[in-house]
């Protein structure tokens, strides 16, 4: 156990009833055998489901995990800040509540926390449909030449970061561009990123929501609002 690294662990979580009590006891079991200065953190993004009720049982019995409820759904972005902004460890770790992703990779991340300020994961295969896989290409070129970036997966919610990187900046994005300006901004201050991949895996339950026409009009109009800020 490395008693000497605190680490807080967040999901961004909308309607995963049959996902998110398997990811918390994962994780708890991940965490606690790293260190004993951990939490996490259960962002419910407006859930219409179980998600709450779920979420809120599982903080009751362990206090090492809490919740974070918002009454109305503020978009991937805004329970990404959610969860960023209450983290309280020099650490923070998020990834998506919908279980794609193998929380037993985290120690593959913390292999870099003294080479990085943020270490990115990359999908090694990604699980995903051709139109979604291709939507990433596009998207993740356009934004590496916009900010000047050489990150193989910008979007992959599979990150670690440190505490002091948010705590340099306010993040604006309410959707799916919060992953792009966290990096671009932390470029921006000076801080180092590095990537490593990690696995991805076909969703089990639930629904996708990230295809949405709404989602990716709001993904650009912000893009290019972070652009014109950045430059």
């Amino acid at each position: 156990m490395n008693k000497q690294i605190s680490i807080s662990a967040f999901f961004p979580t909308h309607n995963e009833q049959d996902n998110i009590e398997s990811l918390v006891l994962k994780t708890q079991k991940v965490l606690s055998s790293i260190t004993d200065q951990y939490e996490i953190i259960i962002v419910n993004d407006g859930s219409k489901d179980n998600t709450r009720t779920i979420a809120e049982a599982l903080a009751k019995k362990n206090p090492n995990i809490k919740v974070i409820n918002h009454e109305v759904n503020k978009g991937y972005g805004g329970a990404v800040k959610s969860g960023l902004y209450g983290a309280k460890n020099d650490w923070i770790f998020f990834t998506d509540g919908d279980g794609q992703f193998d929380v037993n990779e985290i120690p593959e991340l913390l292999k870099y926390k003294d080479q990085y300020d943020i270490v990115v994961g990359y999908r090694i295969k990604r699980q995903d449909p051709w139109h979604r896989k291709l939507n990433a290409w596009c998207w993740g070129t356009l934004v590496n030449l916009l900010f000047g970036f050489h990150i193989r997966d910008v979007d992959c919610a599979f990150k670690l970061l440190k505490k002091k990187v948010v705590e340099n900046f306010q993040l604006d994005a309410n959707g799916a561009m919060i992953s792009t300006e966290l990096l671009a901004r932390a470029k921006k201050a000076g801080f180092t990123i590095g990537e490593t991949g990690v696995h991805h895996y076909a969703r089990l339950a639930g629904k996708q929501t990230g295809a949405h026409i709404k989602v990716i009009l709001c993904a650009f109009k912000e893009l290019f609002k972070l652009y014109h800020k950045l430059r």
